[in-house]
């Protein structure tokens, strides 16, 4: 089968696109033929080895896919061959075929693509559980998240208004502002020409309730000056970031922040943001952002263009990277 490997960390001239073994279904475990794959920051960590993880080379890159089952595992009985599915799995998906256990694996609701539920699990999940267990939002509240129409920015901005919360989110341009207020925003700031404390200030004079932090390196001075009393403050970027905290204002407010790194949830908690995405794909209230369809061979150069956008703020994408074997 063809696959997009390395054989040694480093950066994406290292990812190989070629040929390996078909992999064989353990008996808890089914096997897949992807039909889509997207990228993720954490690939770009993996892959690099910023992020240290358990390596068998050659080790297959990606961490979500969806396809199709063609073969079952003699213990694995929640689904049959040919029904679709997507997963959210440690590695491995950057291939024509995978194996997935039993217990990662979610249907496909029916009139929902491949790319487009592909699209959405990773960032759709992490929105969800930090929403619903870590910053527990709820309705009328204020939520800020950075980046309204980016992978993450945008599934928090959908979720938020699922929940019934008023958002406030920023963009890099009039059109960007534009979607992010399609997507459901209340309030979208064009940061490059509006001062995004001021504004947050005249939408939210009694502070923002739950700020979710995009940014690789946090204003932690500026964010905690406003949040409400008992805000709350998700943080899940920036690795090697080493801010500055203002311990004083932010525990007279009796505020909460939260680490969070979707790779530590079980597969309990996957599955229970699993089964709301997949009644607000097929309900239209959820809709996966993606900035463009690549095929698998070009692995190499959509990590770049996400390095580019992610760890050189860019910001040329709007939306996820979608792959097809």
């Amino acid at each position: 089968m063809k696959a997009a490997y390395i054989n040694q960390t480093g950066g994406p001239e290292k990812i190989i696109y070629g040929d390996l073994p078909e992999p064989q279904p353990a008996a808890n475990q089914y096997l897949v033929k992807v039909a889509a794959v997207d990228v993720n920051p954490i690939d770009l960590y993996i892959r690099s080895g910023a992020v240290p993880a358990k390596m068998r080379f050659p080790y297959i890159l990606g961490s979500d896919l969806a396809g199709k089952i063609v073969a079952a595992g003699a213990n694995a009985k929640k689904f049959r061959v040919g029904d679709r599915v997507w997963a959210i799995v440690q590695a491995g998906t950057f291939s024509e075929f995978a194996v997935v256990d039993e217990s990662w694996l979610n249907p496909i609701p029916e009139k929902v693509g491949d790319e487009e539920i592909v699209a959405i699990s990773l960032v759709g999940t992490t929105a969800h559980l930090g929403l619903f267990d870590k910053a527990k939002l709820k309705s009328g509240e204020i939520l800020f998240v950075n980046g309204g129409t980016g992978g993450i920015g945008s599934s928090v901005v959908q979720t938020a208004k699922i929940l019934g919360a008023k958002i406030v989110t920023t963009a890099g341009s009039d059109e960007k502002v534009a979607a992010a207020k399609k997507l459901g925003a209340d309030l979208a700031i064009n940061y490059k020409t509006q001062n995004v404390a001021d504004e947050v200030k005249k939408f939210a004079p009694d502070g923002v309730n739950v700020w979710w932090e995009t940014l690789r390196e946090p204003d932690f001075d500026k964010t905690i000056s406003l949040l409400a009393p008992r805000g709350r403050m998700i943080v899940m970027a920036g690795r090697d970031a080493r801010p500055q905290f203002p311990v004083g204002p932010f525990y007279s407010k009796s505020c909460s922040l939260f680490g969070f790194v979707i790779m530590n949830s079980s597969a309990d908690e996957l599955r229970a943001a699993a089964d709301d995405i997949n009644c607000w794909m097929a309900a239209g209230k959820l809709k996966a952002q993606i900035d463009r369809v690549l095929p698998l061979a070009q692995t190499a150069d959509a990590h770049r263009l996400q390095e580019e956008s992610t760890i050189k703020k860019s910001g040329a994408l709007a939306g996820k990277i979608v792959l097809k074997p």
